[in-house]
């Protein structure tokens, strides 16, 4: 800008890199197979991998974009970020107050507290880390979450605000450029190789484990930029061995040997990736290698390899390229705003309907919102009018998710404690020394001094303390629990990954050391552990022996210790409470918000068969929640117009207290023995 009353931007001094059609072309395979994945991922389970070749795109236009712009001399940070705005902000924008509205009308209190959120950290380019900070077992599922997707654009946003700087500063003490780009591609390659093994999730969302696949992108460009005459002399140097190979000896024969075989390779590389990756793998990790590598390969074989010409330039394939952005912002909430208003997974022609409408949607915001703002006059005034809007909707999301959802704006919806709301939690760092966002513990609830039942478990557990809770209030005589819990943790003794048998172990430690504690309560997904439960954080895989063996061996010891025992089973789950409410919009048919005890009795599995036997051997008490819920023909999912569980596997705490109600006397009967 030149002058504080001159808003317009002089001619732009940021170099342009060559429009490549077939760059387009890679831009819509990456985005229909994320729509793919996202609508039928049954069809394409690898489509997901689309992110990780917009990441490679990302990095080597940028990267294109400085190097050139700092060898001439004419970088500029500010029209840099400026034209990031007017590429992004527009669309993003747009998604993001549809998305609002739309919510204000259809969502629940808690749904809406969530989109808040959401669209303050999409606004702020912090969505990664927002959902990291997330990521547990009582988290939201990912199709209830209409800007999940937007995590990828925050790690773009950061590496555009970390790379140009670090390039920059580089440049400006004669740095080798090769060299910084490399060590820290290396440096994230090593810590996203590392991390998966640990920690997948934190891996998944974290930039400094995914700027690497950035970073090969910007490495592309330093070899198309500064290394082209050699790069030229041995592909044609190539090409010429190939053609003598062969048989062809006219000049100019064999040229595009090379530039073939790598977009084949890059093409296939991405097919292959496609297919055999999938969510149960420890992702990104290595297997991320293959979409970036797919990608770096197509690029780097230039626009006139066949398949780059014939396939990726194709008018179909550069049109969906060039409405990629825009789509990718808009396929995703439709599909989760529909997932959320049914309260199950549409069937596939709704999901069909909703990829069409986001493509038209998609088509009419590139002509009409993102191509004019971002190709027309250059004006500085239209930037700042861009951030001050971004930053009015990044309040507006916070406002509303720290007004927990406004819920006064559905009354009807709110009412009768229908918020969907995990149970209380507080820190397990009295137990552990150190808190985790995958632990819930109940201290001291439901009664005074030194409580006198420890109930240990899963999550499942953790949905049990509202129960308890409401007993004591209602017990006739004195009655005080201290709940310890961690997600995807039946806190057996010596069973599972690590980080579960830590807990147990000090839980295990903390109930023998106080002869205060009379009684053991045991609760968790049995039917899923019994069967051999999946480990998701580490993929851990303990087979059904070794669970028998483990939950056996957890009784005797606390038998031994002198403690009674009694174990909570498994509620009946299977049901889609979200869809028993009433909503402002609805599509299609209603659906029955009702469970089958037939399909509860299914998914509940044979561990019974196992555990009661076991029980009565051990003198040992039990709870069954399916005598309260069930009926001969469907499990009940609402009681006087609330709802009983919170996603159909866990309690409710409105769930707790009416099974605390209905199954009072067996409770009192169990906890006799309690003084």
């Amino acid at each position: 800008m030149d002058g504080a009353l001159d808003m317009s931007f002089p001619q732009s001094r940021l170099s342009h890199p060559k429009y490549r059609p077939d760059i387009d072309g890679l831009r819509a395979v990456a985005v229909l197979a994320v729509v793919g994945f996202h609508a039928f991922p049954g069809w394409l389970q690898g489509g997901f991998v689309g992110v990780d070749i917009f990441f490679v795109i990302s990095g080597y236009l940028i990267s294109t974009i400085l190097f050139e712009s700092l060898d001439k001399g004419t970088f500029s940070f500010g029209e840099f970020y400026a034209r990031r705005i007017r590429r992004i902000f527009p669309a993003l924008l747009l998604v993001l107050v549809v998305s609002y509205v739309f919510g204000w009308l259809v969502l629940l209190a808690d749904e809406f507290e969530q989109l808040g959120k959401h669209i303050a950290a999409g606004a702020g380019f912090v969505a990664n880390l927002v959902l990291w900070s997330e990521a547990g077992y009582f988290d939201n599922s990912a199709e209830t979450k209409p800007l999940l997707h937007l995590w990828s654009l925050g790690i773009e946003e950061q590496f555009y605000i970390v790379w140009p700087v670090l390039l920059w500063l580089a440049w400006k003490r004669h740095f080798n450029l090769l060299l910084v780009a490399l060590l820290l591609a290396l440096a994230s390659l090593y810590l996203n190789v590392r991390g998966a093994r640990e920690d997948a999730v934190a891996t998944f969302f974290s930039p400094q484990t995914r700027f690497w696949e950035l970073l090969c992108g910007s490495l592309l460009a330093w070899l198309t930029l500064y290394k082209r005459a050699f790069i030229l002399a041995w592909v044609a140097k190539f090409d010429r061995r190939m053609a003598l190979m062969v048989g062809q000896t006219q000049p100019g024969a064999g040229s595009g040997w090379i530039a073939n075989l790598l977009s084949l390779a890059g093409l296939t590389i991405l097919v292959y990736g496609f297919r055999e990756i999938h969510k149960g793998l420890d992702f990104p990790g290595t297997w991320a290698m293959l979409p970036v590598l797919g990608a770096a390969l197509i690029i780097a074989s230039g626009p006139l390899a066949w398949v780059n010409r014939h396939v990726l330039s194709n008018q179909v394939a550069v049109w969906f390229g060039l409405i990629s952005f825009p789509l990718y912002l808009w396929h995703w909430p439709l599909l989760s705003f529909t997932n959320v208003i049914e309260g199950v997974t549409p069937d596939r022609t709704v999901r069909g309907v909703m990829v069409l409408t986001s493509v038209m949607l998609a088509w009419l915001t590139y002509r009409l919102i993102e191509r004019p703002l971002r190709l027309g006059k250059r004006n500085g005034y239209w930037v700042i009018g861009l951030v001050a809007t971004m930053f009015v909707a990044g309040c507006v999301g916070y406002y509303t998710y720290r007004s927990k959802g406004l819920d006064f704006r559905a009354a009807e919806m709110a009412a009768g404690g229908n918020r969907f709301d995990a149970p209380y939690r507080e820190s397990c760092q009295a137990l552990m020394g150190n808190a985790s966002r995958d632990d819930w513990c109940n201290a001291g609830r439901g009664g005074s001094g030194v409580p006198h039942v420890v109930l240990i478990g899963d999550s499942f557990a953790n949905a049990f303390s509202p129960m308890l809770k409401a007993y004591a209030a209602r017990a006739d005589r004195a009655f005080s629990f201290v709940q310890f819990g961690r997600g995807q943790c039946p806190m057996l003794l010596d069973y599972g990954p690590k980080y579960c048998r830590e807990i147990a172990q000090k839980a295990h430690d903390y109930i023998g050391s106080s002869s205060a504690v009379q009684m053991v309560v045991l609760s968790a997904n049995w039917p899923a552990y019994s069967e051999g439960k999946h480990f998701v954080r580490d993929r851990h895989i303990a087979d059904a022996d070794v669970f028998r063996a483990s939950f056996e061996r957890t009784l005797r010891s606390y038998r031994q210790l002198g403690k009674a025992v009694a174990v909570f089973l498994a509620p009946p789950v299977g049901a889609a409470p979200k869809s028993c409410l009433s909503r402002s919009f609805k599509l299609g048919h209603s659906k029955s918000c009702g469970l089958a005890v037939e399909k509860a009795r299914a998914r509940d599995g044979n561990y019974r068969e196992f555990f009661l036997p076991l029980l009565r051997a051990y003198d040992a008490a039990y709870f069954d929640p399916f005598v309260y819920f069930c009926g001969s023909r469907d499990c009940r999912t609402m009681h006087d117009e609330k709802i009983l569980s919170i996603d159909g596997w866990h309690l409710s705490e409105y769930g707790g207290e009416y099974l605390a109600e209905q199954g009072h006397d067996e409770l009192a009967l169990i906890f006799r023995q309690v003084r």
